[in-house]
């Protein structure tokens, strides 16, 4: 077991997956602390790394594309604060979040967890029914439909249609973008054979967004919903754009037999020190000299 504790939150691996929640302190985000403790399977990680500065430092995950309805749904626009899979380090932590860092890199490699896509979610998404109030409306979904309401600061030719109720079957993409300078953001549903390039201060099946402080809230609806559509990789293999294979250039093959040969190394020097042939030490200096290799 590998965890680290910080007022940012605590992050615990088991060997089989990682176990995040958020802190208490005044400074987590709300979005963090509704969507409350992950659990991520070892093979949704993509790679794990720790970047260090004179104060703090931050760990960060990157999950393998297409495992996380979340990311997916924001299309990598949560910012800092909000983003479940970073978690600040205090500076005279650093080295218990190298031991967390190693702990998890060789679980990937001796489990040899690819780095690739995936065609199916390996995370739930949040969970539901939930309901979120932000900008000109209020969105809520129950798992099989989502219902849109408006308030008083709402467009009048868009509120004059009064609450809508979107069945989850007609549903065929959702978006989330966060307000950004100048620019409003929104959170955007595509209705089947209804598409629409009005702008969301008018769109009826979208909520704008104007920057304030529950906005990154509606990033779980979008999760919610996203987790509950047809994964993007499988709707793209029905319809494939082109089915001529790509083949591998020879730098990435070479990188790759580089990658399997470190592999196999690693598994032997497990096998030396379970049979006693290596020491404690030895075989920790050992799987370093690899692990920086990678």
């Amino acid at each position: 077991m590998a965890e680290i504790i910080q007022k940012d939150g605590t992050w615990a691996f088991d060997g089989d997956a990682l176990r995040l929640t958020p802190g208490r302190d005044k400074n987590v985000s709300l979005l963090r602390k509704e969507l409350g403790e992950l659990n991520v399977p070892l093979g949704a990680l993509a790679g794990v790394s720790l970047e260090q500065g004179k104060k703090s430092g931050r760990l960060r995950l990157r999950l393998r594309d297409g495992a996380d309805p979340l990311l997916h749904a924001t299309g990598g626009r949560l910012t800092e604060p909000h983003d479940p899979y970073q978690l600040i380090v205090e500076a005279d932590r650093y080295g218990v979040a190298e031991y967390f860092v190693d702990e998890v890199r060789s679980a990937l490699l001796l489990d040899q967890v690819p780095a690739g896509p995936v065609d199916a979610y390996l995370l739930p998404g949040p969970s539901v029914p939930l309901s979120v109030s932000a900008g000109d409306g209020t969105a809520g979904f129950d798992g099989e439909r989502i219902r849109l309401e408006w308030n008083w600061k709402t467009e009048d030719a868009k509120a004059a249609a009064g609450a809508r109720t979107l069945p989850l079957a007609d549903i065929t993409g959702v978006e989330w973008h966060p307000a950004a300078g100048l620019e409003n953001g929104h959170l955007r549903f595509t209705v089947r054979h209804a598409p629409t390039k009005t702008p969301p201060k008018y769109d009826p099946n979208a909520v704008e967004l104007w920057g304030f402080k529950k906005d990154p809230l509606m990033a779980l609806v979008a999760a919610a919903v996203q987790a509950r559509l047809p994964h993007p990789a499988r709707a793209a293999a029905a319809h494939p754009v082109d089915a001529r294979p790509e083949l591998p250039s020879p730098a990435v093959a070479s990188a790759e037999d580089d990658h399997d040969a470190l592999l196999r190394r690693l598994r032997e020097l497990g096998e030396l020190h379970r049979a006693g042939v290596l020491t404690d030490d030895e075989f920790a200096l050992a799987k370093q000299a690899i692990l920086k290799r990678m």
